[in-house]
């Protein structure tokens, strides 16, 4: 599978979140070339604070192979993680991250705390942003419209 159809899977799952009410955050985790896990956010449906795309996929990866460490795994997201991702990534071992949109406002990566530039980090993926950062923004951008009426 190219590249760019990781992405796109991650923003299939984005669409599907936005179609449950859901911010629309798509995130694929994969390694060797084949996708592992895929989820949209859920936090509305799960009535849990915690269910962020990146994490659902972070879970389910984990189940799949059968560890905790995900250590040769790439993580595609169309959103900036949080700091609270931003975490389960380094935690998780995810060689290297390609995000969408960035997240002035509450993404940890590239802003706000910079997670994988502190010191007290012990692992940083490799990262990769700007991927299909138009069309993430925009389904964002949108999402929030419609919410403001």
């Amino acid at each position: 599978m190219a590249t760019r159809s990781f992405m796109d899977e991650a923003l299939a799952e984005a669409r599907a979140a936005a179609a449950r009410g859901e911010v629309p955050v798509g995130a694929v985790i994969v390694r060797d070339g084949t996708i592992l896990a895929a989820a949209g956010n859920r936090t509305l449906e799960l009535k849990d604070p915690t269910a962020h795309a990146e994490l659902l996929a972070i879970r389910q990866a984990a189940a799949a192979i059968g560890s905790e460490r995900l250590t040769g795994c790439d993580l595609w997201v169309t959103l900036e993680p949080c700091a609270m991702c931003a975490a389960a990534i380094s935690f998780a071992r995810i060689r290297r991250l390609y995000y969408g949109a960035a997240d002035l406002k509450t993404g940890a990566v590239e802003h706000g705390p910079r997670f994988y530039a502190q010191p007290t980090c012990h692992h940083a993926p490799e990262v990769y942003s700007g991927i299909a950062e138009r069309e993430a923004g925009a389904m964002l951008k949108r999402f929030f419209e419609a919410r403001r009426g």
